[in-house]
């Protein structure tokens, strides 16, 4: 069987309108959308949701993780990343996520990451 690409319409309208998607706990105040894959298992594909104030401890990328702001903005300690700002974290590097308004974000991860052990 050969393998067929995915597309996927419309996320910009996604990310306009979330309330439309099905959503999923990832952590508290975090919900994600699949869209191919399981975030944290393997390669994966999902829309993130952050609700305001949310955060994402520190984690170490095993492998390339690309996220695309596409409503919102997120921060970590690097810098504020708005609408539009496409980041990517290549193998070892490592950084925790706060999103002060809300945000959607597209995430692509070639492998899981490891989240550092929290006190």
């Amino acid at each position: 069987m050969t393998a067929q690409s995915l597309a996927f319409a419309d996320l910009l309208q996604c990310a306009a309108e979330p309330d439309r998607l099905d959503w999923e706990t990832l952590r508290p105040g975090v919900q994600f959308h699949a869209l191919y894959g399981t975030p944290g298992v393997g390669p994966a594909a999902a829309l993130l949701r952050y609700a305001p104030g949310a955060s994402v401890p520190t984690h170490t990328h095993t492998d390339y993780e690309h996220i695309l702001v596409l409503r919102g903005s997120q921060r970590d300690g690097d810098g504020h990343y708005r609408a539009g700002t496409l980041l990517a974290s290549p193998p070892g590097s490592h950084h925790a996520v706060v999103s002060d308004e809300g945000c959607v974000v597209l995430a692509i991860w070639s492998a899981p990451i490891e989240f550092a052990a929290e006190s």
